[in-house]
């Protein structure tokens, strides 16, 4: 059932802080039509009744300003055209389509889908590996994979530009090592500031990368 996907999903994703939105058709009436309605007030995300494969509902969603597209319908066209929508019409960083048969995966791939899934238990964990991936180089392992060793890259226009370390919310089970601005290397204190630009090296549990880039 795409509506207990997405709901599953959604409810991962939700609990990983990310902000979300929901786009599916919904039935006029029957046990189904309220289901929408359901999952937005359970959740407290917003739901857009409309065909994910159509522009309006799209532009509806703000899928331009996303930096994943998630698409688990029980039909895999469906979910190749909007995977390659949000990729090549809006610029959306990352796709993730549901595969419902095994044999269209290397398709899928082949066909501009970034990370298609055939098994949608996967799919929270996947888009979070992923989305880090695009800020967080990893380094090192350390104790047999239990934390790593991380290069973050502070982009440009950064929102806390000048902000000093004191001032961030880390996770207690992250620090920062130094940071690389330009050539000079900072070892850094609380009142080290951050800018846009520079490179942390982080020693990190893995189960907190999420929340190490959430707070920076």
């Amino acid at each position: 059932d795409t509506w207990a996907t997405s709901q599953t999903i959604a409810g991962a994703l939700r609990n990983l802080e990310y902000d979300l939105i929901i786009t599916g058709r919904q039935a006029i009436d029957g046990d189904t039509a309220q289901v929408g309605p359901q999952i937005s007030e359970h959740l407290d995300i917003p739901v857009i009744n409309g065909d994910g494969t159509t522009l309006g509902a799209l532009e509806s969603a703000g899928v331009e300003h996303c930096d994943a597209f998630v698409s688990v319908t029980g039909q895999d066209q469906v979910n190749l055209i909007a995977c390659q929508l949000a990729k090549k019409r809006y610029g959306v960083e990352r796709t993730v389509a549901r595969v419902n048969t095994p044999k269209n995966l290397k398709v899928m791939k082949r066909l501009g889908v970034d990370i298609p899934v055939s098994s949608t238990d996967n799919i929270a964990r996947l888009i979070e590996r992923e989305i880090d991936v695009a800020t967080i180089k990893r380094l090192l392992s350390i104790n047999r994979g239990e934390a790593t060793i991380s290069e973050v890259e502070i982009p440009k226009n950064y929102s806390r530009n000048g902000t000093s370390l004191m001032d961030f919310n880390l996770p207690n089970e992250c620090v920062i090592v130094s940071i690389t601005r330009g050539d000079s290397l900072i070892i850094p204190r609380g009142n080290t500031q951050i800018f846009s630009g520079d490179k942390l090296i982080v020693i990190c549990r893995n189960e907190y990368l999420h929340q190490l880039l959430h707070a920076l």
